[in-house]
């Protein structure tokens, strides 16, 4: 290889090795601002699916005594001497129109109707109803749920961001490499290290095309 020919060559990698580590460095910190918007939003979600959990729960609680209220009822109707099951009716209805939640109204119809089938004189429970309980926290467990999403996403352009930062590290390397392939006198010396830098420069161009760019990315987004 002449001298003229490895200086241009020397002299292309360096040019293309800037731009690529220019473009690896730019990309690397929009994976780091989207991290941080996940990681923002994420939190926001779980502090509002944490807040849903709490009133949720209240309501749950709220129901709860509700149904304490219906079942004394209902123990009152069962050793009372006279039939009062129209007035129990009457005021499970009321109490029922305080509730939070309408399948614990459904509920509390199957409860009452699967207590009259009980020889024993045993209550049946509408929270016993599959699903009923779950169906409280479906707001707050959505919110959550959304919250680990988000969350997850932001690792992965956490990881993202640190690929690229290697990239750009790597770029680095092989800038500093073809700088002082000039400063050696032997050709076959000044041609090894030339090698190594392009197999650098390879390397990393090609792991750099592996890694995602980051969510909702465009060039046109900036124009």
């Amino acid at each position: 290889m002449s001298e003229k020919q490895l200086e241009i060559i020397v002299a292309f990698f360096l040019g293309v090795t800037a731009l690529l580590s220019a473009w690896a460095s730019w990309i690397g910190s929009l994976h780091g601002g989207n991290q941080s918007t996940n990681y923002t939003m994420s939190n926001n979600l779980a502090s509002e699916g944490n807040s849903e959990y709490v009133a949720d729960l209240q309501h749950m609680n709220n129901d709860m005594g509700i149904w304490g209220q219906i079942s004394t009822l209902m123990v009152d109707e069962k050793f009372s001497a006279v039939d009062t099951s129209d007035k129990l009716a009457e005021k499970a209805q009321y109490l029922l129109s305080n509730a939070n939640n309408e399948a614990f109204i459904d509920a509390v119809a199957w409860a009452m109707a699967e207590t009259a089938k009980k020889d024993d004189g045993s209550i049946v429970s509408p929270f016993e109803q599959e699903g009923l309980i779950e169906s409280y926290f479906v707001d707050a467990d959505s919110l959550l749920a959304e919250s680990q999403t988000v969350l997850e996403q932001g690792k992965q352009d956490n990881a993202n961001g640190d690929a690229y930062n290697l990239v750009t590290v790597i770029y680095t390397v092989v800038l500093f490499l073809l700088g002082i392939v000039g400063t050696l006198k032997l050709m076959p010396n000044r041609e090894i290290l030339l090698g190594f830098s392009v197999l650098c420069f390879l390397i990393a161009t090609i792991y750099m095309f592996t890694i995602p760019m980051p969510t909702g990315f465009s060039l046109l987004n900036f124009f």
